[in-house]
C-alpha cells in the first residue's frame, strides 16, 4: 500500500481521516438522492399521479438490487479493509475479483428473472389496471435492461473505496447521478421525448452504463497501482473468500430485502386508498431519502478505517472514529428533522402542485422524520459491524427492525390510524432498535479494549 494510504488509516488525525472518507461519500450519497428526486421531480410536473404512482410502485424492485450490491459491495470491501490491515494482498485481490464477477453474473439472473415473471411481480408491487402499463414501461429500462449497469457500479464503488480512495468512488457515482439530472427532463417532460416514467427510467439506465464507464477507465488508468483488481484469471473463490464476503454480505442482503419487504407491504396498504396517497407517500419517501442516505453515507464512508484498524487491533482509533462521527451526523440529522416539521407542505408541494397531494404528503414526511436521529445511530451501529466481519449482529439487528417491529407496526398502525398511521411504523422501530444499538455498540468497545489491553496508538491520532 502507498504511504499515503498507510497515513490514512494508521495515523492521520482522525477528524481529517473522517472528513477525507466519508465526505466524498455523503456527497456522493446527496447527489444520488437529487437524482432520486429528480425523477420524482419532473416526472411529477406532468400533474399525472399514475406516472408518479408508477415510479413509487417500482421503488422496491429497485432496492432489491442493494441486496446485490450490498451481498458482493459490502461483504468484498470488508474483506478486503480487514486483509489490508493484515497486509494480506492476495485476499485483497481475490476479495474484489469475486465481488465484481459475482455481481455481474447475480445482475443478468436479476434481468432474467423479471422477464419471466414480470406479470405476477407488477400485481405484487402493487400495480393495478390503472398504474400498471406506466410501471412496466419503467421498469423495462432499470430492470430488464438497466440491471447489471445499476449494480455493478455501485460494487465497484464499494470496492475503489476500500482501498481508501473515497474520492474516486464518489466521482464515479455522481457522474451518472448528474447525467441522469441532465437527462430527465428531456426523456420525461412533453417538450422533450414525453415518455413520462417510461423516459426516467431510460435515463437511469443510459447514467448507470456511463457510470460504469467511468470505473473501468479508472482501474484501466490506476492498472499496477491499485488493489482493486477485476482479472478474469483472479477469479477463483476460495473457501476463505466465500466465507469471508458473504459472512458480512449474506446478512447486509438479508436486510435490504427485509428493507424491500417493508416497503412493498407500505405500497400495498397505501395503494388501497388511490393514486394520489400512492403519489404522495413516493414524494415524502424520496424526500426522506436526503438525510437517509447522508447517514448512510457517513456509516460507508468510514468503513474502511473501522475495518484497518480493527483489523490491526487499534481499537483506540477505531472508537475514536465511531464517536466522532456519530457527533456530527447526529447534529445534521437533527437539524433536518426540525426542517421536515416546520416546512413540510411547501417541501411537498416542490414535487407537484396538487393540493390532495401536497396535504397527504406533508403528514407522511413528518411521520417519517421523527425515526431519522434513531435510524443514524443504527446505520452507524450496522457500519462497525460490517467492517469488523460480524455478519450475525447485522443479520439480527436487520430481523427485529423489520420482521420483529416495523412489519407488525405497519399492520397495527394503519388499524389504529388508517393510513396515516402507516408513517409512523419506522419511527417506533427505530427508537427501540436505535437503544439497542448503544447498548451492543458500549458493550463490544468494551470487550475489545480488553482484548487488546495494549495496542498500538499513534501520537498523531488524536481527535484535534
Amino acid at each position: 500500500m502507498d504511504n499515503s494510504k498507510t497515513e490514512l488509516f494508521e495515523s492521520m488525525p482522525i477528524p481529517k481521516a473522517v472528513v477525507t472518507l466519508s465526505v466524498p461519500s455523503v456527497i456522493s450519497s446527496l447527489v444520488m438522492v437529487i437524482y432520486s428526486l429528480a425523477d420524482t421531480f419532473f416526472v411529477g410536473m406532468m400533474n399525472d399521479p399514475v406516472q408518479n404512482a408508477a415510479v413509487t410502485l417500482a421503488a422496491p424492485l429497485l432496492l432489491a438490487f442493494n441486496a446485490v450490491n450490498n451481498l458482493f459491495g459490502i461483504g468484498s470491501s470488508s474483506m478486503m479493509s480487514r486483509a489490508l490491515g493484515r497486509k494480506d494482498y492476495d485476499t485483497v485481490y481475490r476479495s474484489s475479483a469475486f465481488g465484481f464477477y459475482a455481481s455481474l453474473i447475480c445482475s443478468l439472473l436479476f434481468s432474467l428473472l423479471y422477464g419471466v415473471l414480470q406479470s405476477p411481480i407488477l400485481v405484487m408491487l402493487g400495480a393495478n389496471a390503472e398504474t400498471i402499463q406506466a410501471t412496466a414501461d419503467y421498469l423495462f429500462w432499470t430492470v430488464l435492461l438497466g440491471s447489471a449497469p445499476s449494480i455493478l457500479n455501485v460494487v465497484l464503488a464499494y470496492l475503489v473505496r476500500a482501498e481508501g480512495s473515497s474520492l474516486h468512488a464518489s466521482i464515479g457515482t455522481m457522474c451518472g447521478c448528474l447525467l441522469n439530472i441532465v437527462l430527465d427532463p428531456i426523456f420525461i417532460l412533453p417538450w422533450g421525448l414525453n415518455l413520462g416514467a417510461a423516459g426516467a427510467g431510460c435515463a437511469t439506465c443510459l447514467s448507470n452504463t456511463v457510470a460504469c464507464l467511468y470505473f473501468f477507465v479508472l482501474l484501466f488508468v490506476k492498472r499496477g497501482k491499485t488493489y482493486v483488481c477485476i482479472k478474469p484469471s483472479m477469479f477463483r473463490p476460495s473457501k476463505q473468500i466465500v466465507k469471508g464476503v458473504c459472512g458480512v454480505g449474506i446478512p447486509a442482503s438479508i436486510q435490504n430485502l427485509l428493507n424491500v419487504t417493508g416497503m412493498t407491504i407500505l405500497n400495498n396498504f397505501t395503494s388501497a386508498y388511490g393514486s394520489d396517497p400512492v403519489a404522495a407517500m413516493g414524494i415524502a419517501q424520496r424526500v426522506n431519502m436526503v438525510p437517509f442516505q447522508i447517514a448512510m453515507g457517513f456509516s460507508q464512508g468510514i468503513m474502511p478505517l473501522i475495518s484497518y484498524n480493527y483489523a490491526s487491533g487499534n481499537i483506540k482509533r477505531m472508537k475514536k472514529t465511531f464517536t466522532f462521527t456519530a457527533k456530527i451526523s447526529l447534529g445534521f440529522i437533527l437539524a433536518v428533522m426540525l426542517t421536515f416539521v416546520v416546512a413540510a407542505e411547501p417541501i411537498i408541494s416542490m414535487f407537484m402542485k396538487n393540493e390532495s397531494i401536497v396535504a397527504y404528503g406533508a403528514a407522511f414526511l413528518r411521520g417519517f422524520c421523527f425515526a431519522l436521529p434513531f435510524l443514524c445511530i443504527d446505520f452507524l451501529a450496522l457500519g462497525v459491524f460490517q467492517s469488523c466481519g460480524m455478519g450475525m449482529k447485522s443479520f439480527i439487528f436487520a430481523v427485529v427492525r423489520k420482521i420483529v417491529l416495523e412489519i407488525p407496526a405497519l399492520f397495527v398502525l394503519n388499524w389504529l390510524f388508517p393510513l396515516y398511521g402507516l408513517a409512523y411504523a419506522q419511527f417506533v422501530a427505530e427508537l427501540i432498535l436505535g437503544t439497542i444499538a448503544v447498548v451492543v455498540l458500549v458493550r463490544m468497545f468494551r470487550r475489545l479494549e480488553r482484548e487488546h489491553a495494549a495496542p498500538y496508538v499513534s501520537d498523531s491520532e488524536s481527535v484535534k
